[in-house]
């Protein structure tokens, strides 16, 4: 059975109260809280073993290392990779895109070739492939969405072509809850000769993945949005294209051997991983992951589930009310507008209930411009969400509709 009341004393902060209300927390997809073992995980290295990473023979830096190098195999695991030399540490999805751009886009995408990614994308899997194509004059091609936020695969299908480099696509949309149909998409897009990146930040909380299985060729997703730290990330590539691709940035532990004349470049994945690394951020997203498989995805679906199609019925009925992102296939966000409200009015008049949403363009302003609309509110929820949390939504969303009434 699915304890909530159990998973929710595991996140300290949900404790709180906001101007004398219990907290309300509908923010997740911008990023999920941190139960305690991934704080105590965090605090632990600081208080016990803070050193830098490989470099020491000392104790706290050998413990550093094991720690570090361990949540890479969590990590590993998790995704099914072929192997930890897969698994690059980053800043989160946002420097993994635009490590795969940089490196392996500047060296593989030239004048006349097209990168393929859909109209649901985050800027992240936006404005890299906008600068590099600018930059060498390669085109940007935009597979379009229909009315209920779900990609039109046909309109795909024909965008596909010998010219196509790079499938871009998100495998989750943050702003419409959409799930995409990444499977049919990398087969199609490997029948073409084109490479897959795969944004996973918003799926990879709620959706087991396994990249061997789906076989793309990038996969990249933040720890912050599955209960890790901020400031890490992960991208998992081929070993095989990972290994033809030239560093990302110069420096410190990228390197093998140095002279003025060259430089030979460490293995893999070290020579993605330039600079002191996010130790304790790395240490973080293992215990993260750990709690994930602890719960396990199949009571995570169905808990998710249950959640979402509880708010869906109350928003159905709600008079005013217009939800953004229909899609059949879709997970955890509800976006919505209200008439004669605007979104960021909703947020703060909601905040003094308590309850916490987001309220803009999500990163995501061509699904704005699609929609025809500003902006929209967006409730997002997550394992520790109760159907209670919910009645308090729409009972603020009410206050809220009744002020401007």
């Amino acid at each position: 059975m699915f304890d909530v009341k159990k998973i929710r004393a595991d996140f300290p902060i949900l404790s709180q109260e906001i101007y004398g209300k219990p907290l309300v927390y509908l923010d997740n997809a911008a990023t999920t809280q941190k139960p305690q073992c991934v704080i105590d995980a965090v605090s632990h290295y600081y208080e016990h073993d803070n050193a830098n990473v490989h470099r020491g023979v000392h104790a706290l830096s050998e413990r550093a290392t094991a720690d570090y190098e361990a949540a890479r195999k969590i990590i590993a695991g998790f995704f099914n990779a072929r192997s930890e030399r897969e698994v690059i540490f980053t800043r989160g999805t946002t420097e993994a895109i635009n490590l795969i751009a940089s490196s392996w886009g500047g060296a593989n995408i030239k004048a006349g070739d097209e990168v393929l990614i859909t109209h649901m994308e985050h800027h992240s899997n936006i404005v890299p492939w906008q600068m590099l194509c600018n930059h060498v004059g390669a085109t940007l091609k935009v597979a379009p969405i229909n009315d209920a936020g779900e990609l039109i695969m046909d309109a795909f299908d024909s965008l596909l072509s010998e010219r196509t480099r790079l499938v871009g696509v998100v495998h989750m949309s943050n702003a419409l809850g959409t799930i995409n149909p990444i499977e049919s998409i990398i087969e199609k897009a490997h029948a073409v000769g084109a490479k897959v990146l795969i944004d996973g930040a918003q799926a990879a909380a709620h959706l087991a993945v396994d990249v061997q299985t789906l076989d793309c060729d990038f996969y990249v997703t933040s720890a912050h949005k599955m209960y890790g730290p901020t400031g890490i990330g992960v991208l998992i590539g081929k070993e095989s294209i990972l290994e033809t691709m030239p560093p990302y940035q110069g420096g410190g532990d990228m390197i093998r051997m140095v002279t003025f004349e060259k430089t030979e470049y460490n293995d893999l994945p070290y020579k993605f991983e330039a600079g002191t690394p996010h130790i304790a951020g790395a240490i973080g997203f293992g215990k993260a992951i750990e709690y994930i498989q602890n719960i396990g995805f199949a009571a995570i679906g169905r808990r998710e589930k249950e959640l979402l199609r509880y708010a869906t019925n109350k928003a159905e009925v709600f008079n005013g009310l217009r939800q953004i992102g229909t899609a059949r296939d879709k997970a955890c966000v509800l976006s919505f507008v209200m008439d004669s409200v605007h979104p960021h009015d909703l947020g703060t008049i909601v905040d003094r209930d308590g309850v916490a949403i987001r309220a803009g363009h999500h990163c995501a302003m061509p699904v704005m411009q699609f929609f025809n609309v500003p902006a929209t509110a967006r409730a997002s929820f997550s394992i520790y969400n109760t159907e209670g949390e919910v009645d308090a939504l729409f009972a603020a969303l009410k206050k809220a509709q009744d002020i401007f009434a």
